[in-house]
């Protein structure tokens, strides 16, 4: 997977990304839920997020206090120790990883904590949630650090139209 080259064809394609997403916003589709969740499948049959993880790379989650609690308890630390060993808060005042890649990235790509990871790993990249134009400027910028979430976008802007039509 070049990854390279799809952040490349990201920040090209950004302004009409923002268009296109911006015009869902303005006037969404009666099916829009149903035409995100169908695109969202249909790319993630193509992106094996094994091959890539840039996510866990490049990009830390932001931690929640159920989070918190749940990861500690399953690594058996207590809270303020898991805290102190993995987290910091940043400039808006939320938990997030001290050191990129992630800790619990594997060799492999693999996560070893994937059964108890973070909510925001677990919904990333966020390709299949209900009204969507709700996060485009998340969208936007997942599109640069997620080839799945630039497939997710290029595949909309055809899906729209082949729906709607």
């Amino acid at each position: 997977m070049n990854l390279e080259l799809y952040k490349t064809q990201a920040l090209q394609k950004q302004k009409e990304h923002k268009k296109f997403l911006e015009g869902l916003k303005k006037k969404p589709p009666k099916n829009l839920d149903y035409i995100v969740q169908e695109t969202h499948d249909e790319v993630f049959e193509k992106v094996d997020c094994l091959q890539c993880a840039n996510c866990c790379k490049t990009t830390g989650p932001l931690y929640t206090e159920k989070d918190i609690e749940r990861i500690s308890k399953h690594l058996k630390m207590k809270q303020a120790d898991f805290e102190a060993k993995f987290l910091r808060v940043d400039e808006d005042n939320d938990k997030v990883l001290q050191n990129l890649p992630c800790f619990f990235l594997n060799q492999d790509n693999t996560c070893s904590i994937y059964e108890v990871r973070p909510k925001a790993c677990r919904e990333y990249p966020h390709t299949d949630r209900k009204k969507i134009y709700q996060i485009n400027h998340l969208m936007i910028k997942n599109t640069v650090i997620c080839p799945a979430a630039f497939e997710f976008v290029e595949s909309m802007m055809k899906n729209v139209n082949k729906f709607n039509s």
